[in-house]
């Protein structure tokens, strides 16, 4: 019978593994720890990730998805917002625009100042013909976060046409 330790071991040597850039040898070590915990939440998120990096999106999804309401074990908050982005941006990537939108609000409601999470919502949005919301989203995570000197001088400017992108209001 296999420890906590040694999960968290052999755990720690797949993520290491995926992230010298083998995720297929990443994906067989995590795959054979799902079988030993499969409501283990952080072991789904990372077997999730691995079938991520060999685009192997729609196969990533459940593992997403588990790690996201595994009951014996909850993901960091730190790895539930990735989760989030990774479950949000593969149902995107999958056309599964109507999911990926109602994950990345999720996402982007849990973690306001995450970056990533409303540019992702933005392209779903977008995949969607929500242009409007979609160009806002951008345009005010751009005055926010640019450090291009010229954006910074006009951010005002920017974040006000944001709410209204005909420019039109006086």
């Amino acid at each position: 019978m296999t420890t906590i330790s040694e999960r968290n071991v052999r755990l720690a040597e797949a993520v290491r593994v995926r992230e010298q850039g083998d995720a297929a040898e990443a994906r067989r070590r995590l795959l054979a720890l799902g079988e030993r915990w499969p409501q283990d939440a952080e072991i789904a998120y990372q077997t999730a990730w691995a079938h991520d990096a060999l685009g192997l999106e729609a196969e990533a999804v459940p593992f997403y998805e588990r790690a996201l309401t595994a009951a014996s074990q909850r993901l960091t908050p730190g790895d539930r917002c990735e989760a989030l982005l990774g479950l949000g941006s593969t149902y995107r990537v999958l056309g599964r625009y109507e999911d990926a939108e109602r994950t990345l609000r999720t996402a982007v409601a849990e973690y306001p100042e995450h970056g990533a999470l409303q540019a992702f919502l933005a392209m779903t949005l977008f995949n969607r013909g929500q242009y409007e919301e979609s160009t806002r989203l951008l345009l005010e995570l751009l005055a926010a976060t640019s450090e291009d000197p010229t954006v910074r001088a006009f951010h005002r400017a920017i974040e006000m046409y944001a709410k209204d992108l005909d420019g039109t209001a006086g």
